[in-house]
């Protein structure tokens, strides 16, 4: 399903763009769809969620780089569901630190909810940092 758009600037770097009503309509999968997105030659997995009555697609700086657009561009935005499980890979180091308890909690969450949790993890630079981020992870699931 295709449409075009123009890429929403909200705050200094929230990027995304306007769902048409007809568009969610028809992929008939509820309010907040997951779907596969195609935005000139790069493809990401997101969902479209309603944000003050009108729905919207995300566009992260990654997402942005990759399709070479900014806020402000008129793009042209193909979605598709996406019925394909979500599955976050769980680094081997938080893995090993997680007592039977924490992983039953952390395998009850959310998709994205797990995503915002490994990828602060992922992304350390340092032995240092990466370990304060799982002891902090720790942490957070067993609160």
């Amino acid at each position: 399903m295709n449409f075009r758009a123009t890429v929403l600037l909200s705050g200094k770097t929230a990027t995304g763009v306007q769902v048409p009503d007809e568009v969610v309509t028809a992929l008939d999968s509820g309010k907040r769809p997951a779907v596969k997105v195609r935005i000139n030659d790069y493809t990401y997995r997101s969902s479209i969620a309603s944000m003050s009555g009108v729905f919207m697609l995300p566009i992260s700086a990654e997402v942005r780089a990759g399709a070479k657009i900014a806020a402000g561009d008129s793009i042209e935005v193909t979605v598709e569901l996406d019925t394909e499980p979500r599955e976050v890979e769980v680094p081997e180091d938080l893995a090993a630190a997680m007592t039977p308890e924490t992983r039953t909690r952390f395998d009850a969450l959310s998709y994205s909810a797990k995503r915002r949790l490994t990828i602060p993890i992922n992304d350390a630079k340092t032995p240092e940092t990466r370990q304060r981020r799982i002891t902090k992870t720790i942490e957070t699931l067993n609160t």
